[in-house]
């Protein structure tokens, strides 16, 4: 796709322009970072078509040596400026051990001055009584949400299972032991694959990272976490790079007993965030399938 000829482009909802280097959508402007747009053009030009690492270092970083987890850490931004879920993309796919992908539709955009708003219509008495009567219910409403909202944060989520079975298992998140915690996001996503993973386990009773999330950074007991979630068993650990190289320990405890069951270190190349959970993730999941102890308490 030509962009010299026609610098504007229409990217799913957003409005692109790669001069300003802003995109624009339902009245707000977002202006991004010169690398951020080059990745954005750069998977804008081939849509629906997977590029490589290698491909995005070229054409975002020319002439720059830099890891491959500056794509990964680019993909990330650009996906939460955009709005963009990874596991319900709309915008940007991850391929594993491939590459990304741009599905959203891609089109030149050519603007036409705009006609000057019609003059809104002189509302009479009953209109205005109607509309502020409109208003009041919606904020009525709206503070009715934020007080409940405010006071469900204040309390851990509802048990999943008074009784709870054998087979189940919650996934708290991985800490980050990285000097300078900056690898926060690695560790959510970490913390996320290994429950996507665990829930499909048959029969298998896995709460979701919303439920999970909220006991970050809380000194709990395991006991305590495990009956408030309703589960048999907790799975955590933690996430530390050094250069180029990730170390992610694991461990499974049996919730009524504090004993671990189950721990193992990984080592791995940094070179891939992505292959790095995947991998991890099944391999975690592999070996508590297999434990004896794990299927049979």
């Amino acid at each position: 796709m030509e962009h010299n000829r026609n610098p504007r482009l229409q990217i799913g909802d957003w409005c692109v322009d790669p001069t300003l280097s802003e995109i624009s959508r339902d009245g707000t402007t977002t202006r991004l970072e010169t690398r951020t747009m080059r990745l954005l053009l750069a998977l804008a030009d081939r849509p629906g078509e997977v590029l490589s690492i290698d491909d995005l270092l070229t054409q975002v970083w020319p002439g720059v040596a830099v890891s491959p987890d500056s794509v990964y850490q680019a993909i990330t931004s650009l996906r939460r400026i955009l709005g963009d879920d990874p596991k319900q993309p709309t915008y940007i796919v991850t391929v594993p051990r491939l590459g990304y992908r741009l599905i959203a539709p891609v089109t030149p955009r050519s603007d036409q001055p705009s006609a000057p708003p019609p003059q809104p219509p002189v509302p009479r008495p009953h209109a205005v009584r109607l509309q502020l009567t409109i208003l009041l219910v919606c904020l009525s409403v709206a503070a009715a949400y934020l007080v409940h909202a405010y006071f469900a944060s204040q309390h851990p989520p509802a048990p999943i299972a008074a009784n709870p079975t054998q087979k189940s298992i919650a996934v708290l998140p991985f800490l980050d032991l990285t000097q300078g915690m900056q690898q926060g996001e690695f560790a959510d996503g970490l913390t996320e694959e290994l429950t996507d993973k665990l829930s499909k386990l048959p029969g298998f009773r896995v709460p979701s990272p919303t439920s999970t999330f909220y006991y970050r950074d809380k000194n709990l007991p395991v006991a305590d976490i495990a009956k408030a979630l309703g589960v048999s068993y907790v799975l955590d650990g933690s996430v530390r790079k050094s250069g180029d190289q990730v170390r992610v320990a694991a461990r499974l405890v049996r919730a009524n007993t504090g004993y671990v069951l189950w721990s193992e270190t990984y080592d791995r190349s940094f070179h891939d965030l992505v292959m790095v959970q995947d991998d991890i993730a099944t391999q975690v999941t592999k070996a508590l399938s297999a434990s004896t102890e794990f299927k049979s308490p």
